[in-house]
């Protein structure tokens, strides 16, 4: 609109730069008590090795990239193992990577343990083509509805959900509003001669 391109400006006021990162899979030791945390998890679940992708410590906190087909066998081992407790799930989050083939959806879950005042987190990759993550309602009810907004704004679907249905957007509305292909539509505004584009003209990831 103002005459810049390929800043990854979606504003209109051009100067904002976003570049891509993905934090790779970070060496032992840790730091903090995340190497606790670690030995705890891994004597608790023998198969804790196979059912990582990676581990990824960053600003001070721990994330755990999880394999989709193990997701709950971890969830269940970090609720229910006494040296662990992580009694609660603060909910599930969406992310839309597009540029990531066949992991451009991410589902992250930020747990807490009240007994060890302790926290991690959870992420888990899928591709947009086979969208199908397990319900973790079973071991935390209060991710009901959390699942539903990421169902309703991402696409995920989380098998097992007692009722997956939309919980912001109408039934019958078309797409999901949070990913980053979503439409923004619009249409341009007009104040003193100048001519603002609409959203959906100017939108940029790149």
């Amino acid at each position: 609109m103002f005459g810049v391109s390929g800043s990854g400006d979606t504003s209109g006021y051009s100067g904002l730069v976003r570049s891509t990162f993905s934090a790779g899979s970070s060496e032992r030791p840790y730091g903090s008590y995340f190497d606790d945390l670690a030995d705890d998890l891994e004597r608790a679940y023998p198969a804790f090795s196979d059912a990582i992708e990676k581990v990824v410590v960053d600003r001070g906190e721990l994330t755990l990239f999880i394999k989709r087909d193990r997701l709950f066998e971890v969830a269940k081992i970090l609720r229910d193992e006494p040296t662990l407790r992580f009694e609660m799930c603060l909910g599930v989050n969406g992310v839309h990577y597009p540029d990531e083939v066949g992991r451009e959806l991410h589902a992250v879950y930020p747990l807490l343990s009240l007994t060890h005042n302790r926290r991690i987190r959870l992420e888990v990759a899928i591709p947009d083509s086979d969208p199908h993550l397990v319900s973790l309602v079973e071991l935390w009810a209060g991710n009901n509805w959390h699942e539903r907004e990421t169902f309703d704004m991402f696409g995920i679907i989380f098998d097992g959900h007692p009722g997956l249905t939309r919980i912001l957007m109408p039934d019958d509305w078309p797409g999901h509003p949070q990913r980053k292909d979503y439409p923004l539509g619009g249409i341009p505004i007009e104040y003193k001669g100048a001519t603002v584009p609409a959203p959906s003209e100017r939108r940029a990831y790149r």
